[in-house]
């Protein structure tokens, strides 16, 4: 497994990140054994980045996470690093209540995911959105207390705009940028790339598959449980899902032609895109992550990535990443 850095200041880290959120929420119902096996096969594979939110499922995902590294060989427990997107909070009965980036409460969501974690440090700390009524200079300064004390490695960020990666960066050394990027998500390219690329801030690419609907693997047909984002997602919707698909199958054909599947050929372009860009997998099944691993070793030469950019041309994706709601919570500054 191919090592990259999360920037001049972050890690070392395997070329693909494991994305563990699907594994205990919001893509219908999660088998837990299934869920830790598949860490399992991550840290075994290679993988070293396991991503998370301390709002997964109401702190369930960080207590897998933790149970499957204390299951795990020390040799690959001691390999895992683990990124954490605190900041989000819920109700109990699951809905969302906006986001708290007050130093006191960054102290407090890191005390709660250590915790669950069952680790004594945070390889990378973010949080999940930027909190409108608190500067990100006060939400990055809290992290850099942490770092000063040890309960974590690396200062992240998570889906904000250039303007914002320019403050925080100049509040503390950034190690990366969390944000969606894939074939029908290329909206970083403009500003936000050229930014971290400038600060020598890493890309941890999440939605390369864009929750499955790229992956070769979602039909027009196929029934959505009422507690899957999808099911609520303006990109499978509709009109917009039947648009999407369609570029779905002109990525297919040239996936064929090359002999390897429409995940691994959309993980693969990810990979192209640059070393500072480490993909997040959201494999929720040793079988899925077993598919995407196998991108590692697809090589697209100059004509391939000319073929895949015309049949999914930047832009092309019908419906916005997230409902209306969700989107209002993105960085102003974006």
């Amino acid at each position: 497994m191919l090592d990259r850095s999360l920037g001049t200041t972050g890690p070392q880290v395997s070329a693909l990140g494991l994305g563990c959120m699907g594994m205990s929420a919001l893509y219908g119902d999660a088998d837990r054994a299934e869920g830790v096996a598949t860490i399992h096969a991550a840290l075994e594979a290679g993988v070293t980045l396991l991503d998370t939110g301390d709002f997964y499922a109401m702190g369930h995902n960080e207590m897998l996470i933790g149970e499957a590294l204390r299951a795990a060989p020390a040799a690959r427990r001691e390999q895992a690093l683990i990124s954490v997107k605190f900041g989000a909070l819920r109700d109990p009965d699951g809905a969302w209540a906006g986001y708290d980036g007050r130093p006191a409460a960054v102290r407090n969501f890191a005390a709660y995911s250590l915790q669950r974690l069952g680790v004594d440090h945070i390889d990378v700390y973010r949080i999940a959105r930027v909190d409108p009524d608190v500067p990100i200079e006060e939400t990055v300064g809290a992290i850099a207390e942490l770092v000063e004390k040890g309960y974590v490695r690396h200062i992240g960020l998570s889906e904000v705009g250039a303007a914002t990666v320019r403050r925080a960066a100049a509040t503390a050394p950034i190690s990366d940028l969390q944000i969606e990027y894939s074939l029908i998500s290329r909206g970083i390219e403009d500003e936000i790339l050229p930014t971290t690329r400038e600060l020598g801030i890493g890309i941890t690419a999440y939605g390369v598959l864009s929750r499955g609907l790229i992956s070769g693997h979602f039909t027009q047909d196929r029934q959505l449980a009422a507690n899957d984002f999808r099911a609520f997602s303006p990109r499978f919707q509709g009109e917009n899902l039947r648009h999407n698909l369609d570029l779905v199958e002109a990525l297919r054909k040239i996936a064929e032609q090359k002999g390897v599947s429409v995940a691994q050929i959309a993980i693969a372009w990810a990979l192209s895109r640059g070393e500072d860009i480490v993909p997040l997998v959201g494999a929720r099944t040793r079988e899925r992550l077993t598919e995407a691993l196998g991108a590692l070793d697809v090589v697209l030469d100059a004509a391939d990535l000319t073929a895949i950019e015309d049949a999914v041309p930047a832009g092309a994706a019908a419906g916005e990443r997230y409902p209306s709601a969700q989107m209002a919570h993105l960085d102003s500054e974006r």
